[in-house]
């Protein structure tokens, strides 16, 4: 009966593997309700910040941010891409880098070149096989993401920015719509974009204390850190989201497995019990 303990051995197997699939799905279903709560606490900040930038770029001031200066010629573009650290999340992590190649191949294909920050041990790995310029990176950041672990990347690309060496800064990102529902995103963070609550500029401006250059250097900056870093959030709650919906099929098609696995081992057992007894029974007759 060498057929059913080798059956046997793939249905102890099978069931091992369901129990890290559950224990999977049961640890990401209980942090997922954290990382949602981190998530949407951050988002009103976030939403204000845009308004005000948005009221900011509209506004008749005498100093010109470089921020906020669209450029006609594009040269080189820069790519903050943000993933997990950890695996089995179903396809999070490669549908959004399959869709930001496609993006990749447009940009080279008009005479662009690309740099590229990433976040995260996924992207990181994935992206050093690539035949890009990876100018900095950051993994490690916990279900708990702190601002003060992101600030070197992003201040690369500011920088960038700054020196005139990048035309276009871009965020990349899984935005959480929902548990069975994340959507790949690409927003862009320099040149910022204009306010859509209004097309023409206002005739009115801010008082700026100390000065409009002070002020913008600092308020700018915080708005594309704010912006990063809830793009972190989003990315972590919808990793957790999508590893607790890819563990649980895992753990359904494990168990359907076993069954078929229970049903082929009666089988063969059956098969070999009615071979015994023929084999008894011809022995019997032949004494």
């Amino acid at each position: 009966m060498a057929g059913g303990r080798e059956i046997k051995t793939k249905i102890k197997s099978v069931q091992n593997t369901r129990k890290v699939t559950r224990a999977l799905e049961m640890v990401s279903a209980s942090k997922i309700r954290k990382a949602q709560d981190r998530m949407r606490a951050s988002r009103p900040y976030a939403r204000v910040m845009k308004q005000v930038i948005g009221h900011l770029a509209q506004a008749n001031s005498d100093y010109q941010h470089p921020f906020l200066q669209d450029r006609n010629e594009i040269k080189r573009v820069g790519y903050i891409i943000v993933s997990s650290d950890r695996g089995l999340a179903g396809g999070l992590n490669n549908n959004m880098f399959r869709k930001l190649l496609g993006e990749f191949r447009e940009w080279q294909e008009k005479g662009v070149e690309i740099d590229v920050v990433t976040i995260g041990q996924k992207a990181s790995v994935y992206f050093r096989r690539l035949k890009v310029n990876m100018v900095g990176s950051v993994t490690h950041l916990g279900d708990e993401p702190k601002l003060e672990q992101l600030l070197g990347v992003i201040k690369v690309m500011l920088d960038g920015y700054s020196d005139g060496q990048l035309d276009r800064v871009f965020v990349c990102y899984n935005d959480f719509v929902n548990t069975m529902v994340q959507r790949a995103t690409f927003d862009q963070l320099l040149p910022l974009p204009k306010s859509e609550e209004s097309v023409a500029k206002h005739d009115w401006d801010y008082i700026y204390e100390p000065s409009a250059q002070d002020v913008l250097d600092t308020i700018l900056t915080r708005y594309v850190e704010s912006l990063v870093y809830q793009a972190v959030l989003e990315n972590v709650a919808s990793e957790h989201a999508a590893r607790m919906v890819a563990m649980k099929a895992a753990s359904d098609n494990a168990s359907k497995l076993i069954d078929t696995l229970q049903l082929v081992y009666n089988k063969a057992r059956q098969a070999a019990i009615t071979q015994e007894i023929s084999e008894i029974v011809g022995g019997a007759a032949a004494v």
